[in-house]
């Protein structure tokens, strides 16, 4: 089977031009995938050539990150409540009205607030190592949660912490122990957009906001409990960020989510891109019925299907 082509866009939302990956037709059923940090759209790229084919992917660039704009936190508010809103007027201008979210990392704080504000644009969910839980978080968020309760002391430990290679490495390897499987391009290549003038401040931005996820945890999981969207969760058992015990809490909401444990990282598809795949397709496959309902049913009323 050959590769789906995969075309590179942008749109202007509010004044900010927006990168994207888009591959597949549009009029098959449709991926939005959202990424994680220091990512873009580029951790969906082999995905996105081994399903579109099959159906639609979209993935954008977050302001701030890969190639889309990334004006400075004087021009432009670096929050979850922010990004998520720019992902939600991008998912009208590139004329996304019903969709699965593919969320990891980043991308599951910006992915429930948009399930959260249009319930009914909706048909699934899949969390690759995306945590809504507290019952995931590693070791590293105690060092966090010291920047959270006092900013000023600890911002330049955590700015310097965030960009160092060391750290942006040990994102993707964990605690893996097949280090050799790992293409040490994944995070040469990221620790240098990282390092791009401005980064710092943005990147600070965001993780002090992310304390706010961690109080909307609960929200989010009644949100779950309330719509039961047909879910996937992928997790890299290797993950120090977002450890296994956040992949199995989504059962006690979702009795009917399939979860699965890879041996991989944060970035599961650095090296498990097959099962990745395989586990999208056939959840895709299984849940095909059950989006074509929820088109009516989610919201109370029909969806304008593309």
């Amino acid at each position: 089977m050959s590769a789906a082509p995969v075309a590179y866009r942008s749109v202007t939302i509010d004044g900010v031009q927006i990168a994207y990956r888009e591959a597949g037709d549009a009029s098959r059923p449709a991926i939005l995938l959202l990424h994680g940090v220091p990512s873009s759209s580029r951790m969906y790229d082999a995905l996105m050539r081994r399903l579109g084919d099959r159906y639609h992917l979209i993935a954008p660039d977050y302001p701030g990150f890969g190639h889309s704009d990334a004006p400075s936190p004087a021009q432009f508010t670096y929050t979850f409540d922010h990004l998520a809103e720019v992902v939600g007027k991008f998912a009208d201008a590139v004329k996304l009205d019903r969709y699965v979210l593919f969320m990891q990392d980043y991308g599951a704080p910006v992915g429930m607030r948009l399930a959260a504000a249009r319930p009914g644009a909706i048909q699934g969910m899949v969390f690759q190592n995306g945590n809504v839980y507290e019952e995931g978080l590693g070791p590293l968020w105690a060092g966090r949660q010291a920047f959270w309760t006092d900013r000023a002391a600890h911002e330049q430990e955590v700015r310097t912490g965030h960009l160092a290679l060391a750290t942006t490495r040990a994102r993707h390897v964990g605690t893996d122990p097949d280090v050799e499987a790992y293409d040490p391009d994944l995070w040469t290549d990221e620790h240098a957009y990282l390092n791009r003038p401005g980064q710092a401040e943005i990147q600070s931005e965001l993780i002090f906001d992310y304390r706010i996820n961690l109080a909307r945890y609960p929200e989010w999981q009644r949100w779950l409990r309330a719509h039961q969207p047909p879910t996937l969760v992928v997790w890299g058992k290797y993950d120090t960020a977002f450890t296994v015990p956040g992949a199995q809490a989504f059962k006690r909401d979702l009795p009917q989510a399939r979860v699965e444990i890879l041996d991989g990282g944060h970035f599961v598809m650095d090296t498990r891109l097959d099962d990745v795949a395989r586990l999208t397709d056939e959840y895709m496959q299984a849940n095909r019925h059950a989006f074509d309902s929820r088109a009516v049913h989610n919201d109370g009323a029909p969806s304008n299907h593309r």
